[in-house]
């Protein structure tokens, strides 16, 4: 999406959303603009990001993992809900054929996440005793699954309610893409609850809110083990 029509999407959100009793959490969460950067701290394009391949990033916090995808079609927009049952409408995918994707990477049921050591959770391609549903992203920890075709919403398992999404800015020029924030259920504060001093053993500062830029690199090289089901 360019700036000027994700500017006004954004909008339009805030406006539908911005009545007495809706949750805050339902609506765009805005933060640093943070552009994604390859390993070697170029700026990544849309066009070259692998399709159906797991690519990680932090973002909003440094210690808050996110999922970058590229689903290789065009994504819609999906009408969804958060545990609280207040609605949200997320925008479909980025990049020039509207594929791109990005998700919180920690699981709205236990909080399982990616570290460096070992990884629950992540995007399977294929079907499995326990993924009897391709294309999804799977948490090992109790079966929880998600389209990111359709915004992370809950296919199978416990989850209570879809993967937060992270708000992608795509410039039709230059092809770069910027991350701004988040919409539909955050759930960074009991993360932080919970994992508190295992992310400060892994991250310094687990808190500190990234600027400027993203670093993203594949599962498969910030991940020792990957765990599958």
């Amino acid at each position: 999406m360019e700036r000027r029509g994700f500017i006004k999407f954004c909008a339009a959100s805030a406006a539908a959303f911005g009545s007495p009793g809706v949750a805050a959490d339902a609506r765009a969460q805005f933060y640093s603009r943070a552009r994604l950067v390859d390993e070697n701290g170029l700026p990544l394009r849309a066009a070259a990001i692998a399709v159906n391949r797991n690519f990680i990033f932090h973002y909003p916090f440094a210690a808050t993992p996110c999922f970058l995808l590229n689903l290789g079609k065009a994504v819609k927009p999906a009408q969804l809900k958060t545990l609280a049952g207040e609605p949200y409408e997320w925008n479909g995918g980025v990049g020039a054929v509207r594929s791109v994707v990005a998700y919180s990477a920690i699981c709205a049921h236990r909080l399982s996440y990616p570290t460096k050591d070992i990884s629950f959770i992540s995007f399977r391609t294929e079907k499995s005793a326990r993924n009897r549903i391709a294309n999804v992203i799977h948490c090992c920890s109790e079966h929880s699954q998600y389209d990111p075709a359709e915004g992370a919403r809950v296919v199978a398992g416990p989850a209570p309610q879809p993967l937060a999404s992270i708000l992608l800015e795509w410039d039709s020029t230059t092809d770069e893409i910027h991350a701004v924030g988040t919409l539909g259920g955050e759930m960074f504060a009991e993360f932080f609850d919970k994992f508190d001093f295992k992310l400060q053993l892994e991250h310094g500062t687990p808190r500190a809110p990234v600027a400027d830029s993203c670093v993203v690199q594949e599962l498969d090289n910030y991940c020792k083990q990957q765990v599958k089901c």
